[in-house]
């Protein structure tokens, strides 16, 4: 009995020192936060020529402690609908393909460096185009890792928590370009439960250059033309990288019982889908009274027709 219940406040000592030390961990993670900005930028590169480029290194500790900080390239990219589909959509720095290139152009001015709290460093960077380089999109994320938590050390145990934030390069290398796309799939439901509507798409960058996709959602009453939702004016948007495929949905709050009528555009190069939809929202309950009713009815128009019978039965038998 004493073992087990020296067994059981070892345990508990253990998980409370564990627990103290990983928030303390945790807390001086958060307190040597960085910011990079801009997130991404967007340029035209010409072969033959150098690009000089910078970021800019923020530390928002909120203590005293210096951060230090690495700064690497890598590849960017975006897992396609090919690939596994836990994984779609999921932006990769590790990958290489064609579209990549560009990491081994990239000279950065510092690898390293440390920054104090609330104060702001430029690293600057120079991209050395060659002058074979392919027409087209070309892609890089310049990586900076806080080299601080990963020292954390602390009763006997080392915990690494690594923290990386990525500012994306999307560059565009004059030459022949190719602009082609398509849309796979424009859908709108008929019929929903309860609300918000939500709408789908799908588009593919057949391309060698990225774009946006552009995006319209319209909704009206069946019977009106007022319109309870419109992106019409400033429609949604997102980027789509050369050879791959951007899943899309765009949402609009409806009331919880009605019809309407909605209206999806899609457009991606020179290729518009327009779909429209009336859309039905009938909740459970009211799906269970309709049923009653109707049941109800049944029911009455049956025995309706079975006392005519009996009526009429009655009125022969009457005249014989």
């Amino acid at each position: 009995m004493k073992r087990i219940t020296l067994l059981i406040i070892a345990l508990m000592m253990g998980i409370l020192g564990f627990w103290s030390f990983s928030h303390d961990v945790a807390a001086d993670t958060i307190m040597n936060s960085l910011t990079v900005s801009p997130p991404y930028q967007i340029i035209e590169l010409v072969p033959g020529e150098t690009y000089a480029g910078a970021i800019k290194v923020s530390s928002q500790a909120k203590s005293d402690v210096a951060t230090k900080y690495e700064i690497s390239v890598g590849p960017f990219s975006e897992h396609g609908r090919e690939d596994d589909n836990d994984d779609y959509g999921v932006v990769d720095y590790i990958a290489s393909s064609t579209y990549n290139q560009m990491v081994d152009w990239i000279e950065l001015d510092k690898t390293v460096g440390t920054v104090e709290p609330n104060e702001t460093q430029i690293v600057s960077f120079k991209i050395h185009v060659p002058e074979d380089a392919p027409a087209g999109g070309q892609y890089a994320s310049i990586i900076v890792k806080d080299a601080t938590a990963k020292e954390s050390v602390g009763q006997g145990v080392a915990v690494q928590s690594v923290m990386q934030i990525l500012s994306v390069i999307y560059a565009n290398i004059m030459g022949e370009t190719r602009t082609e796309g398509e849309i796979l799939e424009n859908t709108i439901p008929s019929f929903m439960l309860n609300g918000p509507l939500v709408t789908s798409s799908m588009v593919k960058n057949n391309g060698n250059v990225h774009t946006d996709a552009e995006y319209i959602l319209q909704v009206w009453p069946l019977f009106s033309g007022e319109e309870i939702c419109t992106n019409e004016e400033k429609p949604e948007t997102s980027l789509i990288l050369p050879e791959t495929e951007r899943y899309h949905m765009q949402t609009c709050n409806l009331p919880s019982v009605g019809i309407f009528r909605a209206k999806q555009t899609v457009r991606i190069f020179g290729e518009t889908s327009i779909v429209e939809r009336i859309v039905i929202i009938c909740p459970l309950w009211l799906i269970f009274v309709i049923v009653i009713v109707l049941v109800a009815l049944i029911f009455w128009i049956v025995f309706r027709v079975r006392s005519r019978k009996r009526a009429n039965g009655s009125s022969k038998s009457d005249n014989e």
